[in-house]
């Protein structure tokens, strides 16, 4: 039996709390999902911070140290925190929590995008805050920033802090924009790849898609570790193919709000279970954050600063 990680993605900066009443915000609830998915069998769990009163997403470093701090005391599993924020945040406020808190792993764009959520106003009648809305209007005129330059900016300080970059891919150009940083030495071996899919504005989530990322990233990256993601309703299926393919998976309300079709899922914690189910009919079993540790390398919770 092969080990393979399992990721939970908590809340992100997409999905907003009139869409479903389950989108853990507060610090407690995403605390609550994270423990929960340790129980569930993930090995790591991805973190963004909302505002605890409305859920607006932010980058607030008091949230980001309450989240994982309380974490860290309650169980072992790897934390991997986001320098993706939401699409307008500034860069500084970005990478911020990589220098205030230095983590084991953090997540890193590598590319630019049109990271697009407002086509799924058409399925929604009300919400809950009145945020939401022109929020979502917003991204048809948004660009998620990553450049060159932020990335390298951004590289200095992760390796500085010895914490392990999540090289976040949306697209195949960004594994060309990734060879660049590792060609210019910018960017470091072993590498850890997350294929982020069927994002409007990014690559679709399809099984061809899949194929194609992965054989174009062996070409010009040589070996590399890696996982899927994949936006709503392909959440499942994708990261289904990925386990056959022999990598790790990604689920969680970031991505997907629901279960199954028409059921909304109460937790990230079930979405584990779910995934880890199929896993292990596929003959994968779940690695445990002391696994994760051995298998990327990462520098252990006592070298963080939370």
């Amino acid at each position: 039996m092969s080990k393979t990680i399992f990721t939970a993605a908590m809340t992100g900066a997409v999905h907003t709390p009139g869409m479903s009443p389950f989108l853990p915000f507060t610090p407690k609830q995403i605390i609550e999902d994270c423990v929960a998915c340790h129980a569930a069998g993930a090995g790591v769990v991805h973190i963004h911070v909302r505002d605890p009163l409305t859920g607006y997403p932010t980058a607030d470093q008091d949230a980001y140290k309450e989240i994982a701090t309380e974490v860290k005391k309650r169980c072992d599993i790897v934390m991997c925190l986001t320098t993706g924020g939401r699409a307008d945040e500034p860069t500084e406020k970005r990478v911020a929590v990589v220098n205030t808190l230095s983590p084991e792993m953090c997540s890193l764009n590598t590319g630019s995008l049109n990271f697009a959520l407002f086509q799924v106003l058409q399925n929604f009648d009300s919400w809950k805050f009145d945020w939401e809305k022109p929020y979502l209007e917003a991204t048809e005129d948004v660009i998620f920033p990553n450049t060159f330059k932020t990335m390298r900016e951004y590289l200095h300080f992760i390796y500085e802090n010895n914490t392990k970059p999540e090289f976040e891919i949306y697209d195949v150009g960004m594994i060309n924009n990734l060879a660049f940083l590792l060609d210019r030495g910018i960017a470091r071996r072993p590498v850890y790849l997350q294929f982020v899919m069927g994002i409007l504005g990014g690559i679709p989530a399809t099984p061809e898609n899949l194929v194609f990322l992965v054989d174009t990233a062996r070409k010009q990256i040589g070996d590399f570790q890696f996982s899927v993601c994949a936006a709503g309703k392909d959440q499942m299926r994708l990261c289904t193919t990925y386990l056959i393919l022999g990598g790790n998976a990604r689920v969680g309300l970031e991505d997907s709000l629901y279960l199954g079709k028409g059921t909304l899922a109460k937790c990230n914690a079930e979405q584990v279970e779910k995934i880890i189910r199929i896993g292990k009919e596929l003959g994968v079993e779940p690695a445990s954050p002391s696994e994760v540790r051995k298998m990327l390398g990462l520098k252990g919770m006592d070298q963080v600063n939370f």
